[in-house]
């Protein structure tokens, strides 16, 4: 071996030397400490349209949280529910009719896949809100109910005064409703659903622009996986992000 490799060698051996003493306890600090970045896990699932990773973000608007405001209603058993009846819960929020021709039977269908989904949980529920409360009485909404298999007792499907309905859905919820004569059904309302804690907040991920999506589209199914404009179903989505909420 001639004194220059000899010499290489030594030099070789003296940076993985250098290296091992100054980086790798830094690398073991931060599995100690569990600081490890994105880009160092290699096993993450592959990047979506929005991020899964972290807590879901509040709705703030002009620097407060979001809040579920007061609301007094009887829903299909007779029953007066308000908004203290969800504390402790996490829930869905949804405007529907029950004459409603267009989407509200696929919202309902959902929903109801949903709530199979969290029925041994008592911690969930659903608060369904009728926009044509003159039609849509207590008995109208039980044997809607019964129809659509709506079983939980945490899901109540309320009515009440119109006036009260439509300021909690376009106000207290910014989720449009309003009536319409000249669409199919008389009505028109957005098929959203709202996803609130168990302390009345309302909660959402964020994309990864960091802003907040607030709402989850609530016509397609996981069976359909896309709607006529290629957007994707949200009730996967929507049922990742309650688990977060009732594990929070």
């Amino acid at each position: 071996m001639s004194k220059k490799t000899k010499y290489s060698y030594v030099g070789v051996a003296f940076i993985i030397l250098v290296f091992g003493i100054i980086f790798i306890p830094k690398i073991v600090d931060r599995i100690k400490n569990n600081d490890i970045t994105r880009s160092d896990r290699m096993t993450q699932e592959q990047d979506n349209n929005f991020s899964n990773e972290t807590a879901l973000t509040f709705l703030e608007i002009n620097g407060e949280k979001k809040q579920v405001p007061a609301f007094t209603f009887v829903n299909q058993n007779g029953d007066t529910i308000t908004e203290k009846d969800y504390l402790g819960k996490v829930y869905v929020v949804e405007f529907f009719f029950t004459t409603c021709p267009t989407i509200c039977p696929r919202m309902n269908r959902n929903l109801v896949h949903v709530q199979k989904a969290f029925q041994a949980n008592e911690d969930f529920g659903i608060a369904s809100f009728t926009i044509n409360p003159e039609h849509d009485t207590q008995e109208v909404l039980k044997a809607y109910a019964e129809q659509y298999g709506i079983t939980s007792p945490n899901w109540h499907l309320m009515t009440g005064e119109k006036e009260a309905i439509y300021n909690l859905a376009n106000i207290g919820f910014n989720i449009y409703a309003g009536e319409n004569p000249n669409v199919e059904g008389g009505f028109e309302h957005s098929g959203n659903f709202a996803l609130i804690d168990k302390n009345g907040f309302i909660r959402s991920r964020r994309d990864h622009f960091g802003n907040p999506k607030i709402f989850y589209s609530g016509v397609t199914s996981i069976e359909e996986k896309v709607d006529e404009d290629g957007q994707g179903e949200e009730i996967t989505m929507l049922k990742e992000d309650i688990k977060k909420l009732l594990n929070e």
